[in-house]
């Protein structure tokens, strides 16, 4: 069996103990600066105070200045389960602790822009250690519906790992599967980590519509306002489509899992949908980062304050068609210019 090193002590780096244990791995979970309470817990009594749940047995747990130590000589697989906030964290620990080749699997979602590019974030992370440390690592990436806490509680989950380095995804996959945690290969990394980015993006979208309905005067039947939600959600796929395509990925992996599938499960609950909620209710951007959600991190307003200028860019130059993408600038207006969000459901559905 294998030693599986995780870096991220969260809700979705410490879930991944679940099918690596299973499996009979070694598991090293390791916090970061911002998980030692987390960690204090895991220690003392094996429960994770975020998820809610024991975690399995034979875990051993690390605070963030023990990470040279937990990955060792041993590591087989370092697991990096960081917010996209904290990758460049994430990157400084690597390049000071490394001195070996050791696969990485991402779960980490996002983007970046670089010199009016748009970059995955495995794509970023290898550059910066290569250019740093010297090494070149393999790196393969997660995409698809996973919710952590349902994961850490061994609910069917279906998953795709894809990786730019022959043959690594297969052998994550195998490395990991059980009766409940399916992963497959992809072949996508461009269109899988788009739509594992842009789905917490476009899910605010969708919640605003929830509340829109909240704010709305009842109706004489009570009715909902799902037919809204489900225009924007198809919105949302089709715009994820235009931005696949933009970076060379395939189709089949926004109306797949990473895409359709994953952008399903974030509306459901999330912070993502809680933002576009309380936008939905007519508040700012603005007013909900300095309210009601005030210490929240937010990952899919995070990826459009950090890509709002290159997308801006892209659309101005013509290379995005503009025309194709009224959402992606209705919510870039709405998390970077200062203004309510403001549905143009004139400008929808005008793709085909």
């Amino acid at each position: 069996m294998a030693v599986i090193t995780i870096l991220g002590a969260g809700v979705m780096g410490s879930a991944m103990v679940l099918p690596a244990r299973d499996k009979g791995h070694e598991v090293r979970l390791v916090g970061t600066h911002l998980d030692q309470a987390i960690i204090d817990s895991v220690k003392a009594s094996g429960r994770h105070p975020r998820l809610n749940v024991k975690l399995p047995d034979g875990v051993k747990a690390f605070s963030h200045a023990e990470f040279g130590r937990a990955l060792g000589e041993d590591t087989d697989l370092l697991i990096l389960g960081v917010s996209s906030a904290g990758i460049g964290w994430a990157i400084d620990r690597l390049c000071e602790t490394l001195n070996r080749q050791v696969p990485v699997m991402m779960i980490t979602k996002g983007l970046m822009p670089k010199d009016g590019a748009i970059l995955t974030l495995p794509d970023f992370v290898q550059a910066e250690v290569k250019r740093r440390k010297g090494l070149a690592l393999d790196l393969a990436a997660v995409g698809g519906p996973c919710i952590a806490g349902e994961l850490a509680v061994r609910r069917q989950t279906g998953v795709v790992i894809t990786s730019r380095t022959q043959g690594l995804a297969g052998r994550l996959c195998d490395m990991l599967a059980t009766d409940y945690y399916h992963p497959r290969v992809s072949g996508d990394m461009e269109g899988v980590e788009l739509c594992a980015a842009f789905k917490n993006f476009f899910a605010i979208s969708v919640g605003w519509a929830q509340g829109q309905h909240e704010k709305a005067a009842k109706t004489e039947n009570n009715a909902f306002n799902f037919n809204a939600a489900s225009i924007i959600f198809d919105q949302a796929i089709a715009e994820m489509m235009v931005l696949a395509r933009f970076l060379g990925g395939k189709d089949g992996s926004v109306w797949g899992m990473p895409g359709a599938g994953d952008l399903y499960v974030t509306c459901q609950a999330g912070r993502n949908s809680r933002l576009g909620r309380q936008l939905g209710l007519g508040l700012s951007y603005a007013e909900v980062k300095a309210g009601p959600m005030k210490d929240d991190t937010i990952e899919g307003a995070e990826l459009g304050i950090a890509l709002a200028a290159t997308l801006k860019q892209l659309m101005a130059s013509g290379r995005l068609d503009a025309a194709q993408l009224p959402v992606t600038a209705a919510l870039l207006q709405a998390l970077t210019g200062h203004e309510k969000l403001a549905m143009p459901w004139d400008q929808l559905h005008r793709y085909a």
